[in-house]
């Protein structure tokens, strides 16, 4: 469907495109990397539930996302969403990626 086409229904919030237009997890023109990394933006964008942080970090490792990959998309997102809606969603990301925040900050500061 041409992309002008897509905007002009979703502005005036078709219902029959809702139901029949919406792009299946799977089927995005992007490639599957890409639209995981965009989840997770979009998911630090709406503060979703901590659960939610390790199904879409388990989608982007699947994908082909490197842990620094990921993480690199809070750093390119700060100007968009703002530094307080990041450093919330760093401790989820850090139990999605398998990191345990908490005992790293407990320990002392390498030199």
């Amino acid at each position: 469907m041409d992309y002008k086409k897509v905007l002009r229904l979703l502005t005036i919030n078709d219902e029959h495109f809702a139901e029949e237009g919406v792009t299946p997890v799977g089927s995005a023109k992007l490639d599957p990397k890409t639209v995981a990394l965009v989840r997770i933006a979009a998911l630090v964008a709406v503060g979703g539930a901590v659960p939610s942080y390790g199904a879409e970090v388990d989608a982007a490792v699947s994908a082909g996302a490197t842990a620094a990959e990921i993480v690199e998309v809070l750093l390119d997102i700060v100007s968009v969403v703002g530094l307080p809606c990041v450093v919330a969603a760093a401790p989820n990301m850090a139990l999605a990626l398998g990191y345990d925040i908490n005992d790293a900050l407990e320990q002392p500061a390498a030199q």
